[in-house]
């Protein structure tokens, strides 16, 4: 890891460019770029689906058939990227791949946490709004987002056989009701 950030810091044409995969191989371009000596990019994000009626993470790319190379105009080998298994080809603007503004990759990265995977912004809920529970013994049912607590729980006024409770809900159970 420390000789690819010396790598990175000591050369004055190397830029990062963009790399359009194939459908859904952005990871494995990643393995092979890499395999060949060149520093890459991927940024993942971490995402709650629903599937089967369930919630589930899944952590997949930020920019679906894209990825970052870090690269020289002087001294690397662009040759090989083409060719390589999961790339279709370097991003172009005319005839050159265009370079990828260094304040964009450190941002992105910034954001990365220790694995190197961003979490999706939760949706924001405001006191008052109405939300519906999508999972756990109160499925189903709407209420009114009252506060948010601590350790990503929620505090939902629920009308339950005509009579209001309070319920402490994780936050990834909700979502904006349906108006």
């Amino acid at each position: 890891m420390a000789s690819k950030n010396l790598i990175q810091v000591g050369s004055r044409d190397r830029r990062w460019y963009l790399v359009y995969s194939k459908p859904r191989q952005e990871a494995l371009a990643k393995e092979n770029l890499e395999r060949q000596g060149y520093t890459t990019y991927l940024p993942l994000l971490r995402t709650p689906r629903k599937r089967l009626g369930r919630r589930l993470i899944r952590i997949e790319p930020m920019f679906p058939r894209y990825l970052f190379i870090y690269l020289d105009t002087e001294t690397d080998n662009w040759a090989p990227i083409r060719s390589t298994i999961g790339v279709n080809t370097l991003v172009r603007f005319g005839m050159m791949p265009s370079p990828v503004p260094d304040d964009l990759i450190k941002l992105l990265k910034q954001r990365d946490d220790s694995s190197g995977v961003q979490d999706v912004p939760m949706f924001q809920f405001e006191h008052g709004q109405r939300v519906r529970i999508e999972e756990g013994p109160f499925m189903g049912y709407e209420g009114i987002f009252l506060a948010k607590t601590s350790q990503q729980r929620v505090l939902v006024l629920l009308d339950i056989v005509g009579k209001s409770a309070k319920a402490r809900i994780g936050e990834m159970a909700l979502s904006p009701a349906e108006e």
